[in-house]
């Protein structure tokens, strides 16, 4: 291990430590200033948010650090606890003044400047949730990750109303309530699930392009649903009767707006993404596509729809382009910052107190929303080529939800449809199936096909090459990579990161799609059949040059002598 990984390892769980024990400091404080401000004007109300928002951000970064270092969990799991700790119904009652009486903020525990911010949040996610897309091979499996996506869907809805109804939470199947947890058990962590396929390296796989399709799928039909379930709410809570004429207006204004908008957004992408080049700046780009997804998002809820359909469209839209990569890494921080930011304060509306007589209503509707998308989601593929290994496989992988279930739950509690105790229950069912997805899909993911013909599964789809050239040394692989990546980059290309820290990277420029990284002494190029002249041609470059470069360095001085020249520079 190198001095600076060891260095690393030992101060990091110290630095959580410390940073744990300052946060007591922060609340005392933040307390104090709290009950200092006595005014009602806009400074008094920014002073007060920004408190808040250190307190959240501070506490969200503890918690996921802890969960995802110690616990070896999703950090979203840590932000949501942190939320629940600080909530007014836990440590934030002691924060005189900082956080508001839930009484007084329209029965939410937050105000309605840290809820913007919060909303802002969930459009920036589902933004880039779009734009993460692989739309290609979302096509390529659309046949059965649609049947997947819709089994799912309606399983799941029917069968969490249903559970509502039966435990006396909702009236009807056309109660709100029932409505939202119907809608709320529809949803699948688009983000969570790559993150497990793409560890076990399942990404490629036909069982992780369904599960991933299917996941798409079932976002947008879950967005519709959403689009629908908020129509009729209105509706019902003004007092109205809802007809099915109605409800039939609202799906095919869902529906159309969705359909409508993301045709001009994949037709005018092109167009969109040459007015983006003409900035030059990738940051200048990343923040004004974000404008249009925002702007679009605007539109949506004018429409009397979800603003995050907006933002998914607008995002979906974009996903083709050679920047796309660009654009979601330039946009990285701010999803951390406020991403961070909308978990933490989902937690901070839990009623950890209003629970009590809602644990078992909890378990029993977690179980059935895990069972309902396991069963809806395993069946279709079992008439699609895939054995009963493939179909559970794919059911298991939509088993978790995440950041759409809680964008769908906080949307509820705003209107005033989800109540404070059922939001505690989402969240539960959130932080279980989060829990128990990727310890399932760990064991049942190994080399063994999910196929029932294993030969047919790539027929007549593009072939993908892999390109390896061995290196003598890490030290030379790694010098080869960043030469490979800097040649792509001066011819046009836009190279991109896959994850931080890790040695792999995604080359894209217009149809070009070509990934290189190392692996331990082997440099690694995949493409496909396209692209493969193009992705050699730059190997041997990147080649040449080493050899260039290892050619020159025989000229140069002796080692001792070098070392000598550093020892004496500056004296």
């Amino acid at each position: 291990m190198s001095i600076m990984g060891r260095w690393n390892r030992g101060i990091g769980f110290k630095a959580l430590v410390v940073m744990a024990a300052l946060l007591p400091v922060c609340v005392q404080a933040s307390s104090e200033l709290a009950e200092a401000g006595t005014g009602h004007g806009i400074t008094e109300k920014m002073m007060r948010l920004m408190l808040q928002l250190a307190l959240i951000l501070i506490a969200a970064k503890i918690g996921g650090t802890f969960f995802s270092r110690v616990l070896k969990l999703p950090e979203v799991l840590g932000e949501l606890a942190a939320g629940m700790v600080i909530s007014p119904f836990a440590l934030g009652a002691f924060l005189f003044g900082l956080f508001p009486e839930p009484s007084t903020a329209a029965g939410m525990a937050v105000s309605p400047e840290l809820y913007g911010i919060a909303t802002l949040a969930s459009i920036l996610l589902l933004y880039l949730a779009g734009l993460e897309t692989d739309l290609p091979l979302f096509l390529r499996y659309s046949v059965v990750g649609s049947m997947v996506g819709v089994a799912g869907v309606v399983v799941s809805f029917v069968l969490g109303a249903v559970v509502a109804v039966w435990f006396g939470v909702a009236d009807s199947m056309m109660s709100p309530s029932a409505l939202f947890l119907g809608t709320i058990s529809t949803a699948t962590s688009v983000g969570i699930t790559a993150r497990i396929l793409g560890e076990a390296r399942q990404l490629d796989r036909p069982e992780g392009v369904t599960i991933l399709a299917g996941a798409v799928v079932d976002d947008v039909l879950g967005i519709i649903v959403l689009a629908v379930v908020v129509g009729v709410s209105r509706v019902m809570l003004q007092g109205g009767e809802v007809a099915w004429g109605n409800i039939g207006w609202i799906a095919a204004k869902a529906l159309v707006f969705w359909l409508l908008f993301t045709a001009l957004g994949l037709i005018l992408a092109r167009q969109i993404g040459q007015v983006l080049k003409l900035f030059k700046s990738t940051e200048t780009m990343a923040a004004v596509s974000f404008g249009l997804a925002l702007l679009l998002a605007g539109v949506a809820e004018k429409a009397g729809l979800a603003m995050i359909l907006g933002a998914y469209i607008m995002g979906l839209s974009l996903s083709r382009l050679d920047v796309a990569h660009e654009l979601q890494h330039r946009l990285q921080p701010l999803y951390g910052v406020l991403v961070s930011i909308f978990f933490c304060v989902m937690g901070m509306m839990v009623d950890i107190g209003a629970m009590k007589g809602m644990i078992v209503f909890g378990l029993v509707y977690t179980l059935t929303a895990s069972l309902a998308k396991v069963i809806g989601c395993s069946i279709p593929p079992l008439f699609m080529g895939f054995n009963w290994l493939g179909g559970l496989r794919i059911g298991i992988g939509m088993l978790p939800r995440g950041e759409v279930a809680l964008v769908i739950a906080g949307i509820g509690l705003a209107s005033g449809v989800v109540k404070p105790e059922l939001f505690g229950v989402v969240i539960m069912m959130t932080l279980i199936t989060t829990f128990l997805a990727p310890v399932i899909m760990v064991r049942i993911f190994n080399d063994r096909s999910g196929m029932r013909d294993p030969l047919k599964s790539h027929k007549g789809e593009e072939r993908s090459h892999r390109l390896e050239l061995p290196a003598v040394r890490e030290e030379i692989a790694e010098f080869l990579l960043s030469t490979l990546v800097r040649f792509f980059q001066e011819e046009g290309c836009y190279v991109h990161q896959i994850a931080p820290g890790e040695p792999m990277y995604r080359v894209r420029q217009d149809e070009i799609a070509i990934t290189i990284g190392r692996e331990d002494e082997k440099v690694v190029v995949t493409c496909g059949d396209s692209d493969l002249e193009f992705a050699r041609l730059m190997l041997m470059e990147a080649v040449a040059s080493l050899v260039s470069i290892f050619g020159d360095l025989q000229n140069v001085e002796t080692e001792h002598m070098l070392r000598s020249r550093i020892l004496l520079a500056g004296e």
